[in-house]
C-alpha cells in the first residue's frame, strides 16, 4: 500500500522532531510545550492507524483519502515546527560569552516575540486540521473497515508460469539443461547426498518457469515429486498438505489429516519420504524463517533426493544452500536476441513478421522491458490487440507506467512487481519510492543516495548503529530483495552503486506521483497542475520555456528536495528564494549552472545536502557560508580551487568533498584546505584537497578532526624545504588521527613525490580499513606500521621498490585483508612462494610492474578464498618447472588475468607453451575460472585479445557454473 509508505516518509521524521523539541529548551516556552505535546499525541495515534490500514490487502478509496490527508498534515506540521526552531534559534552561530552574549539574546528575544505568537497561531490552526482529520476517520468508520477481512482472494499471478507450453518458451534451454546436468550428478556414484538448488532473481525473470522445466525434465528419475507455492504469509499446514496430496501414499495415511497440527504434518511427511528418492519444488519463498520450518519435513536420506527452491531474496537463497553439496543459481535477464525473438513471436506470430516502421519503437519498448520475460509477454499481448500503427505503439511506450494497473493485459506483471513491493516494510518502501527521482538507466551511487536519505529525514539511529550505517543497511537490503540491481561490486562484496529496472521504475514513479511523494518534470511527466496537495519533492529531468512557465505559477514553498538533471534552460528555473523549505538541493552534472542566479541560497535555512558536482562552477556561491544546518557539500569535478574563509562556520558539516574523480577514482586535487578547518569537528569525510596549496596551519588542523573516517589528499612537490615542512605537518596530523576513528586513507601525487615519511606514522592506526597510494613513487620497504596487528585492514594498495619473502610473510598474516594491490618498480631476483597458510581471507590479488616483475608460486592451502588474480608471468623463469603457476591450489578462483612477460630469454614457441600450460591449469580447475592471457602473441602476430575471446567462448558454460 504505497500511500502508507509515502505517509511514513512524512510522519516518521516529524514525530522524531517533536520528541526532540519537547526535550529542548524551546519546548519549555510558555504556551508552546502544551500545544506541541498535544500535537505529538494526536499524530502518534494517527501513525498507528496508518500502520494498521497498511495491512489491508486492498484498502478502499476512503482509507486512501484519509491517509493522504494525514500525510499532507504531517508535512505542513513539520514545516511549521522547522520555521519555529529557526526563528527562535541562534541561526547556527558560535556561542559567545559575557555581556555581548547577554545583549544578543535579550534583543533576539524581543525580536522573536512576534514570531513566537505567529508560531503559536499556526500551531493552533494545525490543531484544528488535526481535529477535522480525526473526525473524518470516525465518519468514514475506517476502524470497522480495518477489522473486516476480504472474503475474496486474488488470483495467484504465478499460476500462469506453471502451465506455459514448452513451445512458447524462449531462452530457457541453456539454463535448464545446465541445471539438469548439475541436479543429476552423483546419480551413479556411491555418494547419495540430498541436494538443494535455490534459484534467485527479480520478480518476473522466470524463476518459476525454470524450476518447472527442470522438474519436468528429471522427474522420471525419482520415486515421487511435488510442486508447491509459498505465500508471503505461509500456511505451513497447507504447504505440507499440498505436498502429501502429490506423493503416493495409502488411504489410511491421511486419516484425520484436517486436524493435524504443524508438528504432526512435518513428522508424517518425513516418515512418508524417508525411504524414497524425492524431488520437491518449493516456489517463491519470502523468508528464512519459512524455509527453516518447511525444510524440516524433508529428510536428508541417502537416495540422491533433490529440492528446488525459488525466491526473490538473496539471503533466503543462501539460507537454502548451507550444505556443501547445495547450489545457488542467480537468474539473468534474457539477451537482446532472445528478447526480440520472444517479443515478435508473441506479437506477430513469428520473428520476421514485424513491419519495418515498427522496428524502432519495438526496440525502445524492449529496452524498457530490460530482458524481463514477464514484461515482454505482457506488453506483447497488449500490442497484439492493437492496430500495427506507429502512433498506437508510441502511446503504449510513453504510458507503460500509467497503464500498469489499468490494462488487463498488464495486470499479471503489475501483480508480480507489487508482490515484491508490498513485502517491504514501510521504511524500505519510502527509500525505494525515493529512487523515482532519478531517470531511466541512471547510475545511483550508494554514498550519494545514503546521504540524501539522511538529509530527507527518512533514517533514524538504531541501537548501536549510526544513521549512516542504518541507511547503508537499507541500500543493501533493497539489493538483497532484488528491488534494485547492484553495480560495481567491490572487494568487500558490497555494491558501490545501483540501478532500477525500467519496469520497477515505472511502477514506483506511478506510485510516487499518485501519492504526491515525488513530482517529475520532463519526459512525459509534466502534470503539476492537477494534483492533490503541495509539491513536496521535485525532479527536473528536462525543461523548456513552457515548463518554466508552469513552474513559475506553482507554489514551491513546500518543496523539500530539488533535483535538476538537465542543463537546458536551467538559467530560467525559478529563483531559489521560492524553495524556502529545501532539505536537498542537487545540481549534479548541470553544465549550465554558472548562468543560474544562486542568490538567495542563504535563505534555505533547512538545507542539509548540496551538490554542485560535475558543474562548471569556478566559485562557490557566497551564501553557502550561512547554511548552518548543511551536512553534505559536494564540489567534486568543479573548477573551485578556493573555499570562502567563513566555510568553517558550518560546524554541522560531515562530508566536504572536492577534487576530480572518475569512476570513483580520484584523478587529482587542486583545492586549498580552508584555515580554521579544525573547528568543523563533525567532519567524517574529506576528499580531494591539495596539501601543498594549503597553509601549514590548515594541514596541522586536520589532526583535530577526531570524527574523521575518510581522508583523501593530494600531495605534490619534492626535495624542497617547503615540501619537507608540509611532509612533517601532514605526518603530525596523521599521527593524531591514527589513534581516532580514521578508517580510510588515500594519498595521491601527480609525480614521484617521495612518501617515505609514511614509514613514521605512529601510533598504529588500529581502525584503518583501507590504505591506498596513487603515485609513481615506490616505497623502499613496507611501512613498519603495516603489521598483523592491523586487525581491521581489508584493502591495501601500495607501491614498493621490490617485495621480499619477509614482506610477503608480513602481508599474509594480516587477518582481515581481502584485497591486495602491489606495484613493483624493479625486477625481482627470485621467484616468490605464497605459503600454504598465507592470506586466509584474501579474495583479490593484483600485481603490477613496469619491469618484468616477479613470478609467484602458490603452495597448496594458500589463498583459500581468492576469487580474482591478476599478475605478470616471466616465461623464461618458469621454463624449468614446465610453466607451472599453481592456480589449481586456489579453490575459489573465478577470474584470472595473466600477462606474459618475455625478457628475451624465451622464444615465441615457449611463449605459446606457457600460455597453453596456464590454460590447461585453468581447464583442470574445478571452478573453470574465466581466464584472460595477454602477451601470448609476438609482435606482428594475431593480437592476444582474439585468443582471450575464443577461450572465453569455449568456457561460457563453465563460467555460468562458476
Amino acid at each position: 500500500m504505497e500511500v502508507v509508505s509515502a505517509s511514513h516518509g512524512a510522519l516518521g521524521p516529524l514525530l522524531g522532531k517533536l520528541t526532540a523539541l519537547l526535550a529542548d529548551e524551546w519546548g519549555r516556552l510558555k504556551g508552546i510545550r502544551r500545544e506541541i505535546r498535544s500535537l505529538k499525541s494526536e499524530l502518534t495515534s494517527m501513525q498507528a492507524a496508518v500502520q494498521k490500514y497498511s495491512t489491508l490487502h486492498d484498502p478502499d478509496v476512503q482509507a486512501k483519502a484519509w491517509i493522504s490527508l494525514v500525510r499532507e498534515l504531517a508535512y505542513d506540521t513539520e514545516d511549521v515546527i522547522d520555521k519555529f526552531i529557526h526563528q527562535l534559534g541562534d541561526g547556527g552561530h558560535q556561542s559567545q560569552s559575557g555581556f555581548k552574549e547577554f545583549f544578543r539574546k535579550t534583543i533576539r528575544g524581543l525580536k522573536t516575540l512576534g514570531s513566537r505568537r505567529g508560531i503559536a497561531s499556526q500551531i493552533g490552526d494545525l490543531k484544528v486540521r488535526v481535529k477535522e482529520v480525526k473526525e473524518l476517520k470516525n465518519s468514514y468508520k475506517l476502524d470497522d473497515t480495518a477489522r473486516s477481512t476480504c472474503e475474496h482472494s486474488a488470483v495467484d499471478p504465478r499460476l500462469s508460469a506453471l502451465f506455459v507450453e514448452e513451445t512458447h518458451l524462449v531462452g530457457i534451454d541453456g539454463p535448464r539443461d545446465h541445471l539438469v546436468t548439475w541436479m543429476m550428478e552423483e546419480e551413479n556414484s556411491s555418494a547419495k547426498h540430498r541436494r538443494v538448488l535455490s534459484i534467485v532473481g527479480f520478480g518476473g525473470l522466470g524463476k518459476t518457469t525454470l524450476a518447472k522445466e527442470v522438474c519436468h525434465k528429471i522427474q522420471g528419475h525419482f520415486d515421487c515429486h511435488a510442486f508447491v507455492s509459498v505465500s508471503q504469509q505461509p500456511n505451513v499446514k497447507k504447504i505440507m498438505k499440498d505436498v502429501i496430496s502429490q506423493v503416493p501414499c495409502k488411504k489410511d495415511f491421511i486419516e484425520d489429516i484436517n486436524i493435524w497440527d504443524e508438528k504432526k504434518f512435518i513428522g508424517k511427511l518425513r516418515g512418508l519420504l524417508q525411504d524414497k528418492r524425492y524431488l520437491i519444488v518449493i516456489d517463491d519463498i519470502w523468508s528464512t524463517a519459512a524455509w527453516d520450518t518447511i525444510k524440516c519435513a524433508f529428510p536428508e536420506n541417502k537416495f540422491s533426493s533433490r529440492i528446488i527452491a525459488t525466491t526473490r531474496i538473496v539471503d533466503v537463497a543462501r539460507s537454502c544452500c548451507l550444505g556443501g553439496n547445495d547450489r545457488m543459481y542467480e537468474m539473468e535477464a534474457l539477451s537482446d536476441v532472445h528478447s526480440k525473438k520472444l517479443f515478435f513471436k508473441r506479437t506477430f506470430g513469428s520473428e520476421g513478421s514485424c513491419p519495418e516502421g515498427l522496428k524502432q519503437v519495438s526496440n525502445e519498448i524492449l529496452k524498457k522491458c530490460g530482458g524481463l520475460p514477464l514484461a515482454i509477454i505482457s506488453i506483447s499481448s497488449l500490442l497484439a490487440n492493437k492496430p500495427s500503427l506507429k502512433d498506437e505503439w508510441e502511446k503504449v511506450r510513453r504510458s507503460i507506467g500509467s497503464v500498469l494497473d489499468k490494462n488487463r493485459s498488464l495486470e499479471g506483471m503489475n501483480s508480480i512487481l507489487c508482490l515484491s513491493y508490498n513485502d517491504l516494510p514501510p521504511n524500505l518502501k519510502t527509500c525505494l519510492l525515493y529512487l523515482s527521482i532519478f531517470p531511466e538507466d541512471y547510475l545511483i551511487e550508494r554514498e550519494t543516495l545514503v546521504r540524501r536519505w539522511i538529509a530527507e529525514g527518512f533514517i533514524s539511529e538504531e541501537r548501536g548503529l549510526s544513521k549512516q550505517e542504518v541507511a547503508e543497511n537499507h541500500f543493501y537490503e533493497l539489493i538483497n530483495k532484488s528491488m534494485v540491481q547492484p553495480v560495481d561490486v567491490g572487494y568487500d562484496g558490497k555494491a558501490r552503486a545501483c540501478q532500477v529496472h525500467d519496469m520497477m521504475l515505472e511502477l514506483i514513479i506511478s506510485k510516487s506521483i499518485e501519492d504526491n511523494f515525488i513530482s517529475v518534470v520532463g519526459h512525459g511527466q509534466t502534470d503539476l497542475v492537477n494534483r492533490d496537495g503541495s509539491i513536496r519533492r521535485l525532479s527536473v529531468q528536462h525543461i523548456d520555456q513552457q515548463l518554466v512557465s508552469v513552474l513559475e505559477n506553482q507554489d514551491l514553498s513546500h518543496v523539500r528536495s530539488l533535483t535538476v538533471i538537465t542543463s537546458s534552460c536551467i538559467k530560467h528555473l525559478p529563483s531559489l528564494v521560492k524553495f524556502e523549505t529545501l532539505r536537498v538541493l542537487d545540481f549534479q552534472g548541470c553544465q549550465g549552472l554558472k548562468e543560474y542566479d544562486m542568490n538567495g541560497i542563504d535563505k534555505l535555512f533547512q538545507l542539509k545536502y548540496l551538490s554542485l558536482r560535475g558543474t562548471n562552477m569556478s566559485e562557490i556561491p557566497s551564501g553557502i557560508v550561512r547554511l548552518y544546518d548543511l551536512e553534505t557539500l559536494d564540489l567534486t569535478n568543479t573548477y573551485i580551487e578556493v573555499l570562502p574563509s567563513r566555510i568553517v562556520q558550518l560546524t554541522k558539516l560531515q562530508y566536504l568533498l572536492v577534487g576530480i574523480f572518475y569512476n570513483l577514482d580520484c584523478l587529482g586535487g587542486h583545492t586549498k584546505i580552508p584555515d580554521g578547518i579544525g573547528n568543523m569537528s563533525n567532519l567524517r569525510v574529506i576528499t580531494g584537497f591539495n596539501i601543498t596549496k594549503s597553509s601549514l596551519g590548515a594541514v596541522a588542523e586536520l589532526g583535530n578532526l577526531t570524527s574523521l573516517n575518510e581522508l583523501h589528499l593530494q600531495l605534490d612537490g619534492r626535495g624542497s624545504e617547503k615540501y619537507k615542512r608540509y611532509e612533517e605537518m601532514l605526518l603530525f596530523s596523521l599521527c593524531k588521527l591514527g589513534s581516532c576513528k580514521l578508517q580510510s586513507f588515500w594519498i595521491r601525487t601527480s609525480d614521484s613525490t617521495p612518501l617515505q615519511f609514511l614509514d613514521s606514522w605512529s601510533p598504529l592506526p588500529s581502525s584503518l580499513q583501507r590504505f591506498k597510494m596513487t603515485t609513481n613513487y615506490c616505497l623502499p620497504k613496507i611501512p613498519k606500521w603495516i603489521t598483523p596487528a592491523l586487525a581491521s585492514l581489508a584493502y591495501l594498495n601500495i607501491n614498493l621498490v621490490k617485495v621480499t619473502e619477509e614482506d610477503l610473510g608480513v602481508l599474509e598474516e594480516i587477518p582481515a585483508l581481502i584485497s591486495l594491490l602491489l606495484t613493483f618498480k624493479t625486477d625481482q631476483e627470485e621467484r616468490l612462494t605464497i605459503r600454504g597458510h598465507g592470506f586466509p581471507c584474501l579474495k583479490e590479488l593484483y600485481i603490477y610492474s613496469d619491469s618484468r616483475a616477479t613470478n609467484l608460486l602458490f603452495e597448496e592451502g594458500a589463498l583459500p578464498k581468492l576469487e580474482k588474480l591478476d599478475l605478470p608471468f616471466v616465461v623464461s623463469w618458469a621454463k624449468s618447472n614446465g610453466f607451472y603457476l599453481g592456480i589449481s591450489h586456489l579453490p575459489c578462483l573465478q577470474h584470472a588475468t595473466i600477462t606474459l612477460r618475455n625478457d628475451g630469454g624465451a622464444s615465441s614457441s615457449e611463449n605459446r607453451a606457457a600460455a597453453a600450460a596456464i590454460r590447461n591449469e585453468a581447464n583442470a580447475h574445478s571452478n573453470h575460472p574465466r581466464l584472460t592471457i595477454y602477451g601470448e602473441m609476438e609482435e606482428g602476430e594475431e593480437d592476444s585479445d582474439t585468443n582471450e575471446e575464443e577461450f572465453e567462448k569455449e568456457n561460457d558454460t563453465n563460467d555460468e557454473e562458476s
